[in-house]
């Protein structure tokens, strides 16, 4: 049972991580930096250096930067468009880090297993982001920016207390995922579709040629 349960938290600490990360990146350090300093988790050596005050202060002043970036509709969606690059390595990062020293073949495992969660919660992140911002009023943005704030914060809470209730939230989420991304992409390219319609539109019909 002791072995289950450790099985348990490991995994739920590194999907949770991993996860979170594509939503929030930052938001997701200073959760894990302040659970460690507060003495709520023990975390594995790999993970030890996300404490650190000076890795602390720099996702907090990024973690500001994001919070008003992320609820300006067309600014969030550059900010996410940005952050592919960063989200989805640093998931499979923490993935693999929130491991251990257990074999180098288990932490690529995690690392691969955790940047593809990464890449899957941030593309919905970003693609509903694209949809919301169709809308004509700032609400909706908001509401989704400060709503995805609380469920990082809370899921790494929820990963690290109560692993099996979280692993069980994770499955949803995934299955949710599975169903609503091919949907998400086929809005998406619509939106994009219209966008360029637009800018077509706008051009200038061409010169005539000199007689």
């Amino acid at each position: 049972m002791e072995a289950l349960d450790q099985i348990s938290t490991t995994l739920a600490l590194t999907m949770g991580l991993a996860w979170a990360s594509g939503i929030n990146l930052y938001a997701t350090l200073l959760t894990l930096g302040f659970l460690a300093n507060s003495g709520n988790i023990v975390l594995p050596p790999d993970l030890q250096i996300v404490a650190n005050p000076m890795v602390m202060v720099a996702a907090g002043i990024m973690y500001f930067i994001e919070f008003f970036a992320d609820k300006v509709p067309g600014v969030d969606t550059g900010w996410d468009a940005i952050h592919t690059f960063i989200r989805i390595p640093a998931g499979a990062m923490l993935a693999a880090g929130a491991i251990g020293d257990l074999n180098p073949a288990v932490e690529l495992a995690a690392a691969i297993m955790g940047g593809s969660l990464a890449a899957a919660s941030h593309a919905t992140k970003a693609g509903t982001r694209v949809l919301i911002n169709t809308s004509p009023e700032p609400f909706s943005n908001w509401f989704a920016s400060v709503g995805e704030d609380i469920a990082v914060i809370g899921g790494v809470w929820a990963c690290i207390n109560h692993p099996f209730v979280f692993l069980i939230a994770l499955v949803f989420f995934i299955l949710l995922m599975i169903w609503l991304l091919p949907r998400i992409w086929v809005g998406v390219k619509k939106v994009f579709r219209i966008i360029i319609n637009v800018f077509r539109r706008e051009q200038p019909p061409p010169l005539s040629p000199p007689q």
